[in-house]
């Protein structure tokens, strides 16, 4: 299965409650839009949620 750009991002948190995953960026409802059209080239809110990326920057 590939992993989407969603899925790897840091704002990507798990609700135990609901079961499910969510992005935890509050997009207005001009950016939601974008997104569920489509017409976003990338996500400008996008975090690596990698550790060891972040970490090594911060040396």
């Amino acid at each position: 299965m590939k992993q989407t750009a969603c899925e790897a991002c840091a704002n990507y948190q798990y609700d135990a409650a609901a079961a499910c995953y969510y992005c935890d960026i509050d997009l207005d409802e001009d950016e939601m839009g974008r997104f569920l059209s489509g017409h976003t080239s990338a996500c400008p809110y996008y975090q690596t949620a990698d550790d060891y990326k972040i970490v090594k920057k911060q040396i």
